[in-house]
Formats: C-alpha cells, structure tokens, sequence
C-alpha cells in the first residue's frame, strides 16, 4: 500500500527533492537494475523448482484465518469519525514512515498529491468491500503486480503497516481504543498478504519495458498525442492501458490508455492532457519530444473486447477517453462479425475538445457498421447535445449491447448508472479506471452509531 500520499514536510524545504535518494538518474537506473536482476535470480530459482513455481504462479489468496469478517469491517465503521477525513490520518502514516526510515523518501516522486489521493480511494475501497474478500483480494493481487515497478518489496509492507498503528494513533488521539487498530492491522495485512502473492505470482512478467518516443503532436494547447515504440514487444489488448514514467521525473507512474489495437509494427499510441503544472501530464505534453525515453509497467485493465463478440457495441468516450474508444474500434473492424453494429457517442464540453476529428472520420469512413454521435454541451438545437448520460438513454435500447465507457470519472460514473438502470447487465458495463488503478469512487460507507 506504499501508493499514497501526501508529503507536505518533504515539499515545504527547498531543494528537498533534490536530495531525496534515488531521484538522481545514475542512482534511479542503478537501483532498478539491481532489483532487476534479483527478480532474475529469483526466477532461475524457480525454473530450477517446478513444484514451487506451479505453486507460486497461482499467486493463492491469503489463507482463510487471515481474512478479516463482518465484526472488523463494523469496528473500522464505527470509529471512522475518529479517523476521517483520511488526509490527516495519511500525513500522519507517512511522516511516521520517513521519520523513521528517511531512505524510502527516494521510492516517491517529489511531489505525492496523486500517491496521497491514490491511498486515499484504496483506503475506501477496502472498507467498502471488506465483506468481499475474494473481490479484495484479486484486486490487491493486481496492484501488487503493479508495485513491482515502483521498488517496492515486502519488507516495505512491514513498515508501512507499522507506520500506519502510528497514524491511527495520532489521529485519533484520546479516542484511540486497541480494537480501531486491530481491526484496521487485520484488513490491511489482508490486502499485503494479496499484494505480496500477486508480486510473486508474477515474478517471470517484466517489471517494465524500455520505450523510445516516435512521434509528439500537440493537437491543442495542454493536449498531446504521443506514438512510442517499446525495445521488447508490449503485450496488451484493445481496451487496455499502461502506467507510464519519464525519466525527466522519476518515480511518477500515470495510467494512460493505449489508443491503438496491436499492430505489426509494434507502435503504441497515448493521448495525454496536461492537468497541471510540473506533474508528469505537464512532461509528456510539453517537455517530450520525439527520440527521448520513456518506461511503461505491465499492460492492465479488463475493458477489452470478449473472445467472441457476439452482440453489438455501444462505446461512450468523453475527452480523452476517446483512446480507449479508438482502439476498441479498430480491433471491431478487424475481428467483428458480420450483421453486428457499434454505436460510439464522443463527448466534449465544447466543439473544440474534439480533437482527434480526423482519426474518427477515417474510421467512419466505408464502415456502415458504425455511427458516430457527437455530444457537445451547451449546443442549442443540437438533438445530442446535453451530457452524455442524458444524450445516451436519449438514443435508443441499450439492453442487448455491449457497453465500453471511458473517460472523467464522474462521466463514466453517471453514464454507467444510467445505462445499469436501462437494464444494460452488470457484467456487460466495461469500463476501467484510467486515473489510478484503484475502482471509481465508491458509494458512500455508512458510520455506525
């Protein structure tokens, strides 16, 4: 659970992410190298011992007297108020965690604003979702996969767990009872003991791939369409993405959707806005350039096209979530079966977000299997316009559809629910979160009296 927060001591002193260990690029490329080669070696150990690498390669779930029940999930409930917001508890977590252990410092980007608000929604998730450990703990075994990247490996777990019965501690001062902590120790060495066994079920996948920027367009000011080539081959599907790092800003992975099916010539594709200054969106946009380098994790995400696409298609894509639309749809024109159709409505605040108008008028073209609805806010007279829920449940029967929809959270959110209700199936709604790995925002967890 080191993908978290804020760590506002560290940013206030100048120069302090200068200092910070491993930012330098010699120190950054030989830490990775040697945790490179101890995942070699760890392999060759497991090549050399079938028995154990079947067993390990199931990547099990924690053992059964380790999952935490219904009395833990009503305890952390009932003492939420002492504990939440979470940004206090978190700052706490993580100054207990540097004071004492300064070195991992270096294991974080400079700036934690995301890792803060990323543990925060992981914080919630496992609450929510307590009573569903088998859910908990695929989830967790996906993002353990995931911190192989970052550095992170088990013993760091013992520290933040140790780190976190201090900030439970300090947050909730007087009211602090050893029940809050036990309750909240068992959930959280549940999703460790999930994150730590999807990290060595995967242990022969690469942690990353090396890539080189083969082309960088700027399609408007903040929004940059950049084409990449990996050293190795990328194994992904259509629908997918991949947490992506610059060298120019060390440590700072981001999810970005890949806007291209898999291709001959290996070239991938990412569509990235600039959310603000100095994070790793300003780099991609405005400091990459073609021929620079760049690192990619692991292809994930489960928003892909089934074996056999049997029923039509409705793709929702605002912003740009149109990558994930994109690729969806090349791979349709590859595979679909004939008599089948695809719906994609794009959606923009205003005419000028459409961006990429020319990539979707050549997939348009000579495919009368597929139709494009622009929804455009705030357009009188336009029988699309309105937001993209409303312009959606507006066109027609979405039962019997496949539906994929990508973009802001709160779009896919509202558009996700209003196709559940419209009696679009659970397990037909695709969509996968594209600002972190960690589920959409969840419903709000009620506080026992």
């Amino acid at each position: 659970m080191t993908t978290a927060v804020r760590g506002d001591a560290w940013e206030a002193r100048p120069g302090a992410e200068d200092r910070r260990p491993g930012a330098g690029g010699e120190a950054y490329g030989e830490y990775h190298a040697l945790l490179a080669r101890q995942d070699a070696m760890r392999l060759r150990q497991r090549l050399l011992s079938p028995g154990r690498a079947a067993a390990a390669a199931t990547a099990p779930a924690p053992a059964a007297g380790a999952v935490p029940g219904p009395r833990d999930q009503e305890t952390i409930r009932r003492y939420l108020p002492l504990v939440t917001p979470f940004g206090e508890l978190i700052e706490h977590l993580y100054r207990a965690m540097f004071e004492q252990h300064p070195y991992l410092r270096g294991l974080f980007p400079g700036s934690m604003e995301f890792q803060r608000a990323h543990l925060e929604r992981a914080f919630w998730f496992l609450i929510e979702n307590l009573d569903r450990p088998d859910e908990v703990a695929a989830f967790c075994g996906r993002l353990g996969r995931d911190h192989r990247k970052l550095g992170v490996r088990p013993a760091h777990f013992a520290v933040f767990e140790a780190a976190l019965a201090e900030g439970l501690r300090r947050g909730a001062g007087p009211g602090w009872v050893p029940e809050l902590e036990e309750a909240w120790l068992r959930m959280v060495r549940f999703a460790v003991d999930a994150m730590v066994a999807g990290a060595e079920g995967a242990v022969g996948e690469p942690v990353s791939w090396n890539a080189t920027v083969t082309g960088h367009e700027l399609r408007r000011p903040g929004l940059a369409v950049l084409r990449v080539r990996t050293a190795e081959p990328f194994p992904y599907e259509a629908g997918q993405y991949a947490s992506v790092e610059s060298p120019a800003l060390p440590h700072a992975w981001r999810p970005y959707s890949i806007a291209r099916a898999p291709r001959p010539d290996g070239e991938l594709e990412f569509h990235v806005r600039r959310t603000g200054p100095g994070g790793l969106s300003d780099v991609l946009v405005n400091r990459t350039r073609p021929g620079d380098a760049l690192r990619l994790g692991p292809a994930r995400g489960t928003a892909v096209l089934d074996g056999d696409p049997a029923r039509d298609v409705l793709l929702v894509a605002g912003g740009t979530g149109w990558a994930t639309a994109k690729a969806l749809v090349e791979e349709l024109a590859a595979r679909r079966p004939a008599g089948r159709t695809a719906h994609l409505f794009l959606c923009a605040r205003a005419l000028d977000d459409l961006y990429d108008t020319a990539a979707v008028a050549e997939l348009e073209r000579g495919r009368p299997w597929l139709r494009v609805v622009p929804v455009v806010d705030g357009r009188p007279g336009d029988p699309a316009a309105g937001s993209p829920a409303e312009a959606v449940a507006r066109h027609g029967d979405w039962s019997g559809h496949v539906a994929y929809v990508s973009g802001p959270p709160a779009m896919v959110a509202s558009v996700v629910d209003r196709l559940a209700a419209a009696g679009v199936p659970a397990e037909r709604l695709r969509h996968d979160p594209v600002d972190g790995p960690v589920p959409l925002a969840p419903r709000p967890v009620p506080v026992l009296a």
